[in-house]
């Protein structure tokens, strides 16, 4: 398995970042609709964290939140770039689980917290997704080309470490594309 320390956003507390692991085998198209997956739900792990904590520091200790304040906790420990440091490669099925878990939790106590169902929809509506077919792979300042494989790049040894950054291409300068 190469082990890919993935480097997303920009926000003001730094980067949201973790670990995937993958076979050299598979094409870059395939790793980064994982990788992009991945830090899209990361980074909705996130927003759910924020958006929910004003609403539950008003209820704290109160029995009928406590499943989703458990659900949150456990989704946002999970997601978290800490998992780097402990070397514990992210999977996108326990994302996908974590987040399932926090809408159902959500939907059972929302009243509870004075919002409605459909609050959980606003609450994402700011939320910057990275779009699978505008997003570059950038390994060692370099694209890696859709279509071709990760060992076309890093070669086929399978204990390879490699940092790849997400990032949406750059639109060329006013002065480049002409008039409007």
């Amino acid at each position: 398995m190469v082990r890919i320390h993935v480097k997303h956003g920009g926000g003001s507390d730094g980067d949201g970042e973790f670990l995937y692991d993958t076979e050299t085998s598979l094409t870059i198209d395939e790793i980064a609709k994982d990788i992009i997956e991945i830090a899209n739900i990361q980074s909705k792990i996130q927003c759910f964290a924020v958006e929910f904590e004003s609403h539950l520091s008003k209820l704290q200790g109160d029995p009928k939140v406590m499943s989703l304040v458990r659900a949150l906790s456990e989704a946002t420990s999970y997601a978290s770039k800490d998992q780097v440091i402990h070397n514990k490669p992210l999977s996108l099925y326990v994302l996908r689980n974590h987040t399932r878990n926090i809408e159902k939790e959500y939907l059972a106590t929302h009243s509870v917290m004075g919002l409605s169902s459909s609050d959980l929809q606003q609450f994402l509506s700011d939320l910057r997704i990275l779009e699978e077919n505008t997003v570059q792979l950038l390994w060692a300042g370099k694209e890696l080309t859709r279509g071709k494989k990760l060992c076309d790049f890093i070669g086929r040894n399978e204990k390879t470490k490699i940092v790849i950054r997400l990032q949406s291409p750059i639109p060329p300068p006013a002065s480049l594309t002409g008039p409007v």
